[in-house]
């Protein structure tokens, strides 16, 4: 580990390029000029954040040509960048170093990191981690895939400290480190419109425990084929959570209760946020915060925390009518949560931008849970079909198609009457109407307070 000052100070004398100016690549920029280092700032698109970037003294390379000519001894690149991109690839064959934000502040992070991924429940569990430590008295930094970019806070970090961190498959892609605690939630088929296929995506999430040591700690689903055949090329430690089998050395739940091996920890009812898969992302995070956090924190922490917005986010109730905003459902697998979080059939909303990802396990918990489902956006077709090729489709749930956002919407609260539930719960990605999930989220938000 090096501190901030003395990495920066390895990057003078070097050409410094940053592709890609966004939420995390902004603050580099700017932390990058504050050392006096040459940097040229790229995008596709110019704002006047980015702009601005040029006034503090950036190179600014912007428009649809912004990695062409690609001349630089340091490369920085953002998340969901693909590293193997030819003129990547070229500069790196000429000499350059390719790295990010999040792998340099691996480098300099002068605290313990425990970190999270996995498809579903990466916020919720990365969340809960950092409210636990917080309850314990911890002084805590979180970010990675949220939060604020934590590279230029470095320098204020103290080795008691602690930073938890949500890292995302791009991320993973180029670690050549892992944090001292790893959590996988869990991994089903998702991002294959940007990975090439689910073994490289595979591959990429488990960056973040094949670079521990012996004193590492790798946190499982067992209930998940995938991330259960982790454990054998774990290094460290390995701990299992399970709803569905007793873990002698972890944590596993029966229809009441949580365990640690055979002794009870928490009751389910006492955790305040819906759904077995909240169940699932406190298990994880108690798994990593072991011997951090007493027991009673950990309940007082259930019996309070209220969630994570989007992420089945009580909005409002209306005439009886209760209003939800699942926006962070980008995949069938979070979908199939959201469904399962309820004790009664609801009336779904879902459909947006197509990464390429299957729909046909969505199907059948439509029918099984879904009153009514409308359907907007380019994925649209394809959960129509999964609903009626499902073995148990005899015509319900009744299904209606708009290709207006906002449409959809009224069309669902048309149809809810007194004790329905209305949930957002996409099962895709934002990316054909809204620039994230977040946005999205909070357009549906705005339309349901304006009924």
């Amino acid at each position: 580990m090096r501190h901030l000052n003395e990495y920066l100070d390895s990057l003078k004398g070097n050409r410094i390029a940053v592709l890609g100016l966004g939420v995390s690549n902004q603050p580099l920029v700017r932390l990058l000029l504050s050392h006096g280092l040459d940097v040229t700032a790229c995008d596709k698109t110019s704002s006047v954040e980015k702009l601005a970037l040029g006034d503090l003294g950036a190179k600014l390379h912007l428009g649809e040509d912004y990695l062409q000519n690609l001349d630089a001894d340091v490369i920085f690149r953002t998340p969901g960048m693909r590293p193997d991109l030819e003129p990547l690839q070229k500069a790196v064959e000429n000499g350059a170093v390719l790295t990010s934000e999040m792998e340099a502040f691996f480098e300099v992070c002068p605290c313990r990191i425990i970190a999270v991924t996995g498809s579903d429940g990466k916020t919720t569990t990365t969340t809960l981690i950092s409210e636990l430590l917080k309850a314990a008295g911890k002084k805590v930094w979180v970010g990675g895939n949220i939060g604020t970019p934590l590279l230029d806070r470095a320098a204020e970090m103290a080795e008691d400290d602690i930073a938890v961190l949500e890292l995302s498959s791009f991320q993973l892609m180029t670690m050549a480190c892992s944090p001292s605690v790893a959590v996988v939630t869990n991994l089903a088929p998702n991002h294959l419109d940007m990975h090439k296929d689910m073994a490289e995506y595979v591959d990429a999430k488990k960056n973040i425990f094949l670079h521990q040591n012996e004193n590492g700690k790798l946190v499982l689903n067992a209930d998940n084929d995938i991330t259960c055949g982790f454990a054998p090329e774990a290094k460290g430690s390995v701990q299992f959570f399970s709803r569905r089998e007793k873990q002698p050395c972890g944590l596993w739940a029966d229809e009441t209760t949580i365990y640690r091996g055979e002794q009870p920890l928490l009751q389910r009812d006492e955790i305040l946020i819906p759904g077995v898969h909240n169940v699932e992302n406190y298990m994880a995070a108690i798994c990593a915060v072991e011997g951090l956090v007493p027991d009673d924190v950990i309940r007082q922490v259930a019996m309070h925390f209220g969630g994570v917005e989007h992420r089945i986010e009580l909005v409002r109730e209306k005439d009886g009518v209760r209003y939800y905003n699942d926006s962070i459902a980008s995949s069938p697998s979070r979908t199939i949560a959201g469904l399962r979080s309820f004790d009664r059939k609801v009336i779904l909303i879902a459909g947006g931008y197509d990464k390429n990802i299957p729909y046909d396990v969505l199907g059948p918990e439509i029918v099984e849970h879904c009153k009514r489902l409308v359907l907007t956006g380019a994925t649209a077709p394809k959960i129509r079909t999964a609903v009626e090729t499902a073995p148990e489709y005899k015509g319900t749930p009744v299904m209606e198609e708009y290709d207006d956002f906002y449409a959809a919407i009224r069309a669902a609260a048309d149809a809810a009457e007194a004790g329905d539930v209305v949930i957002l719960s996409p099962a895709s990605a934002s990316f054909d109407r809204f620039r994230n999930f977040m946005e999205r989220g909070e357009a549906f938000k705005q339309a349901v307070w304006q009924m």
